[in-house]
């Protein structure tokens, strides 16, 4: 069996991530997604973030076809215990983590980065709704 492992915020879903997911879990038989807990992405992102609490989100991605299975993550050790246990054949990441030093890589036998292909993200989807109102 082929693992695929992605991680992230996934504060405010959008054709971006469904796209990455889709792809990532292309890669491999089982596609594990562990997302930040509110405190982590709070301490990372600035106050008022996130928008959509854990239980939300991760009844969202626990929802989603491509998704094999989820994990939640506090910490830098965490997010590293949980790659080290779940053994990636693949770790799949966005092309902004290109030349970014990636946690728990070591534990991944091969890192691919996803290039974007509609250019949505979290923050432009968020200015877009501000720019809305």
């Amino acid at each position: 069996m082929k693992k695929v492992f992605v991680n992230g915020a996934f504060d405010v879903l959008h054709s971006g991530h469904l796209d990455m997911l889709d792809y990532a879990a292309s890669l491999g038989d089982h596609l594990l997604v562990a997302i930040d807990t509110d405190t982590r992405i709070e301490y990372n992102k600035g106050k008022g973030r996130p928008f959509n609490k854990l239980s939300i989100r991760k009844r969202l991605m626990m929802s989603l076809k491509p998704v094999s299975s989820v994990a939640v993550f506090n910490t830098d050790q965490e997010l590293i215990d949980l790659i080290r246990r779940f053994e990636p054949d693949i770790m799949v990441k966005g092309s902004d983590w290109k030349g970014k030093p990636i946690i728990g890589e070591e534990y991944c036998k091969k890192v691919i980065f996803y290039e974007r292909t509609n250019g949505e993200s979290t923050t432009k989807t968020i200015q877009d709704f501000i720019d809305r109102r």
